[in-house]
């Protein structure tokens, strides 16, 4: 099942950039698109909505006025031109705020969020027929135009590459224009290990260690002084192994 999806924008350009976006998700469904919180009310009422995009500043009531009128409000993230309603967008629990313009890579990482709120909280979006089970869990990566349905247990290591970053599956090696750092974000922290500047690897795909490398897919990868303790910690609960 796909992730259904309302637009609530008054500006008809905000909305078909929107639009665009989403569009370029083969998981994610629109089915509404409204111009102003009352409209957006109606289509709440008659028919199930996972994820809303919703701009602040519109007619008759703000986004944020809407939003605590809401009993059980779906996932929101807010998508707005001006910084300062931020703060009061997260204290209502929205999962991303979005500064107008939306670049797709903006966009992306705030579609990765909702997929790690989905996944954490086991609601909405239909990422996840079993929430408890990381087997099906995913997430979205660009690769020049292309945007890649990526299988959390499908990754080996991930490689840092200045403004990029390569990915490594048994099959194939995705290259995406992101740094480490925001990669660490996206995944789960107890399935994946940050053991050198340069790299990420998949707790479940190591092959063997020693005190200074870990092994996956027959590939040697260090480990940095500055993550040796963390791994150590990880890897033995204490590192009696892998101390010096």
């Amino acid at each position: 099942m796909k992730t259904k999806c309302l637009i609530i924008d008054d500006e008809p350009l905000a909305r078909d950039l929107m639009r665009n976006h989403i569009e370029k998700l083969d998981n994610f469904e629109i089915v509404a698109e409204c111009g102003d919180a009352m409209k957006a009310l109606q289509v709440l009422q008659s028919q199930p909505v996972d994820l809303m995009f919703m701009d602040i500043q519109m007619p008759q009531i703000t986004g944020i006025e809407f939003l605590k009128t809401l009993k059980n409000p779906p996932k929101v993230i807010i998508t707005t031109a001006y910084r300062e309603y931020a703060l009061e967008g997260f204290e209502l629990d929205v999962v991303d705020f979005l500064l107008k313009p939306i670049t797709f890579e903006r966009f992306l990482k705030s579609v990765n969020k909702f997929h790690q709120l989905t996944q954490v909280n086991g609601a909405g979006g239909n990422f996840f027929t079993e929430p408890a089970s990381r087997e099906d869990s995913f997430i979205y990566v660009k690769e020049n135009k292309r945007v890649i349905k990526l299988l959390l247990s499908e990754i080996l290591y991930i490689e840092g590459l200045s403004e990029y970053v390569k990915i490594y599956t048994e099959n194939k090696r995705i290259v995406t224009k992101t740094s480490m750092t925001n990669m660490e974000e996206k995944l789960p922290s107890d399935v994946f290990l940050r053991i050198h500047k340069s790299y990420i690897v998949s707790l479940n795909k190591i092959e063997a260690f020693t005190s200074c490398s870990i092994e996956i897919n027959n590939k040697e990868l260090p480990i940095g002084r500055s993550y040796k303790s963390r791994v150590s910690q990880v890897l033995h609960a204490g590192g009696s192994v892998m101390a010096n």
